[in-house]
């Protein structure tokens, strides 16, 4: 295709007066594309006159610069909330509850595989200056992205009920009950209409909204932490001894699915095309790579330590106990309240703080992977507030039903959260394979190619990680 055409030539830094007819040729086609970012949404990295004029025939990476750093900052965060939506707390305190710290170890290597993805997905977005759908669309026979849109939305709706409920829940419990499961869903249902309008003030505003809540989760959960003293010595066994009964099978699963979301690998590849970055200089490229790559660590080892701390606190308080095989959201926060009281604040309402921002991000940032999934496979030119009212609805609806018939203390609401992790984990080689076979093609990626040797590791670890589940 032509604007694939385009693409090797410019990161193989071709120039001339053919470059300049592809270059006039793709623009009069993009008109008619979907992009994930217009020009003007995207945030300039230059931090001075001499770097945006740079030599255009550099092929090194410019130096490391700490304020070049926190202007790629933000896409990493964005993406590692699928890591600590209420899906991830769901996996973590049963993790916890049923096994002790003995998958500790599992959650460690889920988020080295998920982080791995998530740099390959980051690596193709930036490469290629289009996201993972719409590559798909580009490079896939119709039927065959009829079938990875489909499996994908799925995906993205499984995970959305959770992050909708998990949201429904923590308002119950603020409001003392007040509020029921169902108006806690329409509730949430308008705050992400309203959370999107931040996009209006621009891509940073919206990052360091994103940071808040985050930053919120990470303190709750580390005061939760605190409170109930988790043993360390068991929390490094955990991590370094690999442990797997037939008991914690289900747990287990449930973790890589929770862990390693499909939605996300297409979500990360959107979000990085955020900033603006001059394919014509491989340079530009290879720093857009390498500062995303730090950031995305940062990010990871982030939501890393949020995970530990909810798995490690339900494993020192509900391990063995008569309550582990039927804790869950809704009600962690009531088994929490009675066995640590209110040493500091009560605790209850500290779980459910922290699962508020969870569930209100991870909204979000899904209703953000469902626009990009449906415009990239699609191509549909629609408004930002349309596309969003249609994504919305995919799930909304869903978990209305699922809200209006498990509005009760029933332990099917848990068992349905544990099957939704499950399905998590089905659905990932429907993102995994497109992704591993686009960042492996030269024809699509030119110079950026991923090598044998990163396939290879890729692969052993994967192997490795499904021959202990």
């Amino acid at each position: 295709m032509a604007s694939r055409d385009l693409a090797e030539s410019l990161l193989h830094g071709g120039g001339g007066g053919s470059a300049s007819a592809a270059a006039a040729s793709s623009d009069s086609h993009d008109e008619y594309e979907e992009r994930a970012y217009d020009s003007d949404d995207k945030v300039s990295i230059s931090i001075s006159d001499s770097d945006a004029d740079a030599d255009d025939g550099a092929t090194a990476r410019p130096p490391f610069s700490w304020r070049k750093l926190w202007r790629f900052t933000g896409p990493g965060f964005l993406m590692c909330i699928a890591f600590l939506d209420p899906g991830n707390l769901e996996g973590d305190l049963q993790a916890g509850a049923a096994a002790g710290y003995q998958l500790l170890w599992l959650l460690l290597w889920a988020t080295v595989m998920g982080a791995l993805m998530q740099l390959l997905s980051a690596r193709l977005g930036v490469a290629t200056g289009k996201h993972l759908a719409e590559l798909c669309r580009e490079e896939y026979p119709p039927w065959a992205t009829r079938a990875l849109w489909a499996m994908t939305e799925l995906a993205l709706v499984g995970a959305d009920i959770q992050e909708v409920i998990g949201s429904a829940i923590a308002i119950k419990i603020l409001s003392g009950g007040t509020v029921p499961l169902w108006g806690g869903v329409v509730i949430t249902a308008f705050d992400c209409f309203i959370f999107l309008f931040l996009e209006n003030y621009g891509v940073r505003k919206l990052e360091a909204f994103f940071a808040v809540l985050i930053a919120t989760m990470a303190l709750s959960f580390a005061v939760m932490f605190g409170e109930t003293k988790p043993s360390g010595k068991e929390l490094l066994i955990g991590l370094v001894v690999p442990k797997l009964s037939s008991k914690t099978i289900k747990q287990a699963v449930g973790i890589v699915g929770c862990i390693i979301m499909p939605h996300n690998v297409f979500l990360h590849s959107a979000l990085v095309q955020s900033r603006k970055i001059d394919t014509n200089k491989k340079s530009r490229v290879q720093e857009a790579v390498y500062y995303y790559n730090i950031e995305s660590i940062l990010a990871l080892i982030v939501s890393f330590f949020i995970n530990i701390c909810v798995t490690t606190v339900f494993a020192k308080g509900f391990y063995g106990s008569e309550q582990a095989g039927n804790i869950g959201l809704e009600n962690a926060g009531q088994y929490l309240q009675e066995k640590y009281g209110t040493a500091f604040f009560p605790i209850l309402y500290i779980w459910a703080i922290g699962l508020l921002a969870s569930g209100q991000s991870s909204t979000v940032t899904g209703t953000y992977a469902g626009q990009f999934v449906m415009g990239g496979f699609l191509n549909l030119r629609l408004k930002k507030w349309l596309r969003a009212m249609i994504t919305r609805s995919f799930a909304i609806i869903p978990t209305m039903i699922v809200a209006l018939f498990f509005d009760t203390e029933d332990p099917t609401m848990d068992i349905l959260n544990e099957a939704l992790n499950v399905l998590q984990s089905i659905q990932i080689p429907f993102a995994l394979i497109p992704l591993i076979t686009l960042v492996s093609k030269e024809q699509v990626m030119g110079s950026f190619v991923v090598g044998p040797i990163t396939k290879v590791s890729f692969f052993f670890e994967l192997c490795s990680l499904k021959n202990h589940v």
